[in-house]
């Protein structure tokens, strides 16, 4: 039977098992959703079972469990180990949404839902293309599958249970469907993700705050010096000038840099969809290269002193910021936030105290083009959506992405079918079902076509 006819007449059971899964509100963030993340893994594990798996279990971490699941073909075939998450996002504002979260509805020809997307109905893409596979007797390869209930949260279980089963999980390649695509006739494929440092600033000043009156001129302030010495974070032309910021950064290769420039890309919508009048950006790059394969600097958030209604003339003791750096592949993090420090301690001035903290970060990925398991999935998507996908960096960051590859060594290919519009983390979370059909037939052909 061909996928197509496959995936017509089992549909509707593909949307039952989906709507089993998205009922259960496996929110990770809330500890009094501590029985449904169980009930979750356990509702994954008999779908993954019933898919053709040989083998399901439900294994601990350090907090929610993980589902491992496994097919053996041949000692000797290469492995495909595939990632999801089956944690979702508070729901939040409740008042938002045109239907129950956790009441899935299909109207519009989309299933509305927390979870709908991210990643519940990514995930059981990846299910489905499995169960055609073994059903037709077509798999040629092992398939591994691990599915964790902490992604919305950090992960910060996933490291450690990583290197604790490296030889379980095993693999020659990772597919995650878990990204987007930039529309849904413009299929593409995320080959890059930035990474990420960020911190937390504390500037101290006098012991106390002060009448501004009385001692404004003659006592530093600290909102003036902080935001003093986040202004010389970055020059003129949009680069960062913390020393020695630079040095990991590989120049964007020039054939990718075309790639990019033909991304079909609309900047004065861009700005009118953000409503501003203007770009900014590191000089010498496109607005998709800054925002995707540059390194960038924010400030996140500032405060100090007093922001109540009305006035009050204060000169404050303490004055604060968060601010992030988003990093390219190569950089490491932890290279990154000790330089960072080291260079506002050293511009600080020495009439007020400044802390530095590190908050948390990650690395970046970059996937080569060239790689097999890259050239399925160009040829998968090609199949599925009549044209050939875009090669796309993203400017957001997934750090256990880089983690596969630092702790097991494998290389991870995106093979995302999520779109702006599904409103993923947001009320009103949906799914497109027309792009559900098509990403069971893409990951199919991915299995077909891959030759490692």
């Amino acid at each position: 039977m061909e996928i197509k006819q496959y995936i017509e007449e089992n549909e509707a059971r593909f949307l039952d098992e989906l709507a089993s899964l998205i009922r259960i509100p496996s929110i990770s963030a809330l500890p009094e959703h501590k029985e449904d993340m169980l009930a979750c893994a356990e509702r994954w594990r008999q779908l993954l079972l019933e898919a053709g798996a040989d083998e399901t279990v439900i294994m601990p971490s350090a907090g929610n469990p993980l589902v491992y699941a496994e097919k053996r073909i041949s000692p000797e075939a290469p492995t495909v180990l595939i990632y999801a998450h089956y944690d979702v996002m508070p729901a939040e504002p409740l008042e938002l949404w045109k239907s129950q979260p956790f009441e899935p509805e299909i109207r519009d020809g989309r299933i509305w839902a927390r979870g709908a997307d991210d990643d519940k109905g990514q995930a059981m893409i990846q299910v489905k293309a499995f169960e055609y596979m073994v059903r037709e007797g077509l798999l040629r390869h092992n398939v591994k599958f691990i599915f964790e209930g902490e992604e919305e949260i950090g992960s910060p279980s996933l490291n450690a249970f990583l290197k604790e089963h490296r030889e379980l999980l095993r693999a020659d390649v990772i597919l995650v469907s878990d990204t987007s695509m930039l529309g849904p006739d413009l299929p593409s494929l995320t080959t890059g993700l930035r990474g990420l440092a960020y911190w937390e600033i504390e500037v101290t000043g006098p012991n106390r705050d002060l009448h501004s009156g009385h001692f404004g001129g003659a006592v530093a302030n600290p909102v003036n010096v902080l935001c003093d010495l986040l202004a010389k974070v970055t020059d003129a032309d949009g680069r960062i000038i913390v020393p020695h910021f630079y040095d990991d950064v590989e120049p964007v290769p020039e054939a990718e840099r075309r790639m990019i420039a033909n991304i079909p890309f609309d900047e004065e919508a861009y700005k009118q969809a953000i409503g501003v009048k203007a770009l900014k950006g590191e000089k010498g790059y496109s607005t998709l290269e800054r925002n995707s394969c540059r390194p960038s600097f924010d400030i996140c958030g500032i405060w100090g002193g007093y922001t109540g209604e009305g006035s009050k003339t204060v000169l404050p003791s303490k004055a604060y910021a968060k601010v992030s750096c988003r990093l390219v592949p190569h950089q490491d993090h932890e290279t990154i936030s000790r330089l960072f420090i080291d260079y506002i301690q050293s511009i600080a001035p020495e009439y007020v105290q400044v802390k530095v903290t590190p908050m948390h970060g990650g690395e970046g990925y970059v996937c080569p083009i060239t790689h097999p398991a890259y050239q399925a999935a160009e040829q998968g998507f090609a199949k599925a959506f009549g044209k050939q996908p875009l090669a796309v960096r993203r400017g957001g960051s997934i750090p256990i992405i880089s983690d596969f590859e630092r702790i097991l060594g494998i290389k991870t290919i995106l093979m995302g079918f999520g779109l702006e519009s599904d409103a993923i983390h947001s009320p009103n979370e949906n799914f497109r079902l027309d792009i559900f059909r098509k990403g069971i037939e893409a990951v199919t052909e991915f299995h077909r076509a891959l030759n490692l």
